[in-house]
């Protein structure tokens, strides 16, 4: 972590793409300088390597300890810097023992030792649990997340509105905020009678829009009431915005993700047996995913994430939607995803900027990470977005190399990724 220097006629700065001069030292950006050599770009060539800040994402289920066999730290984190990311916040959940305790966070910790990336966490909100959130606050983990609905493993059981009213107001005196997995559980449906259960319909019936607008207008009362910072997570349902951003109008203080398997897929595209696109909340119809790029471009959607979670291809192989687990693996694939769509969409390199690094930093309150600038961690990646990328099983790091994006044709591809100044990941020529 000597001194060194980065220099690139485009650079993601807070005031836009820029020729810059990024001077590192000790891990740290200790200045930036205008690249003299070379004059400000007014256009973007996309076949010019950019510099960005590391992607931070703030929605991956690394499974390790207790279920390292779904994934774990070394494959995970790997992945990640394969594609850029340079941060990730790890879900409490699907580890054994969950971070619902300092003990879990401890065994958390020590499991993530062996990771090239940052790894930061998020604490657990379960039945019970409240007197575990201060000392858990004490310990470090960024926020908490909770489930409104069953999250789909026993050591991780939902909450009801009564553990809400016991964790928020300990979350808000601690200024952390709780992240939710917003679907009523009493708007959710049994198949019906019948159904094909290699049918994606099948699956997307018991699972309505309602589901995530009900828990979501109990979230903005609670947050009203309580002044707690709520996020929601994996947001899907189009037909919520508007609610939220009549909240956010009245300066409650929600923040919102979506997922890029939500911009990406349909739910007219999706195959009968097509399991590996099963998710909770579901993919929903192409005009839905219109309305959610709405989102993001007038900002009631704050950031993207992935909402990593892996599983064995045992669990998803049979082609059964209600039998599958629920979870897309797609670690380190967001950057060639998202600026695929969003040039196709024409919107400029910057939003991404805002949507994978900068955005996510505030959500984790990583002040010292998510933008190019001095006294900034030098968590840095170097990407070509028009360099085609072929989604196939040798391009994926993950533990299984099974994901509804094998197959796609993107583009984006990461040259270099730099966490703390050091050279963690190099594409490998040809």
């Amino acid at each position: 972590m000597g001194a060194m220097v980065i220099r690139s006629s485009h650079v993601l700065l807070p005031a836009g793409i820029r020729a810059a001069e990024i001077h590192i030292d000790g891990g740290t950006i200790t200045s930036v300088r205008e690249y003299e050599a070379n004059p400000r770009p007014s256009t973007l060539d996309p076949r010019t390597p950019v510099v960005f800040p590391g992607l931070i994402d703030t929605h991956v289920h690394v499974n390790e300890p207790g279920r390292t066999e779904w994934e774990g730290f070394e494959t995970a984190s790997a992945a990640a810097l394969a594609g850029g990311v340079t941060t990730i916040v790890d879900m409490p959940l699907n580890s054994i023992p969950p971070t619902t305790t300092v003990a879990g966070l401890a065994a958390k910790r020590d499991a993530a030792r062996v990771a090239k990336v940052n790894v930061e966490f998020w604490g657990g909100v379960v039945p019970g649990n409240a007197g575990e959130l201060e000392s858990l606050a004490d310990a470090g983990v960024r926020g908490f997340k909770c489930f409104l609905s069953p999250s789909g493993v026993d050591e991780f059981q939902h909450v009801t509105e009564a553990d809400l009213r016991l964790a928020l107001p300990i979350l808000a005196r601690r200024r952390l905020p709780l992240l939710v997995h917003a679907e009523s559980p009493a708007a959710l449906r049994e198949p019906a009678a019948g159904g094909n259960p290699r049918r994606y319909q099948t699956w997307l019936a018991t699972r309505p829009p309602q589901a995530e607008v009900d828990a979501i207008a109990l979230l903005i009362a609670l947050c009203r009431e309580f002044g707690t910072h709520i996020h929601i997570v994996h947001l899907a349902a189009a037909q919520a915005l508007p609610l939220l951003r009549d909240a956010r109008a009245g300066g409650l203080p929600i923040t919102v993700e979506t997922c890029p398997h939500y911009l990406m897929f349909s739910a007219e595209g999706i195959a009968d047996s097509a399991t590996l696109f099963k998710c909770a909340p579901p993919i929903r119809d192409a005009a839905n995913r219109e309305e959610l790029w709405q989102g993001l471009e007038d900002g009631t959607i704050d950031l993207i994430a992935t909402d990593h979670s892996p599983c064995p291809p045992s669990m998803k192989g049979n082609g059964d939607f209600l039998a599958a687990w629920g979870g897309i693996a797609s670690l380190g694939l967001e950057l060639p995803v998202i600026s695929t769509l969003a040039a196709s969409r024409g919107m400029g390199m910057e939003r991404l900027g805002d949507w994978l690094c900068r955005a996510p930093a505030r959500l984790a309150g990583l002040t010292d990470r998510g933008v190019i600038a001095a006294g900034m961690r030098a968590d840095l990646v170097v990407w070509r977005p028009a360099a085609d990328l072929y989604v196939e099983p040798g391009v994926l790091l993950h533990r299984h190399k099974r994901t509804p994006y094998e197959g796609l044709q993107l583009q984006g591809r990461v040259l270099e990724t730099y966490v703390s100044g050091d050279l963690v990941y190099r594409e490998h020529a040809g």
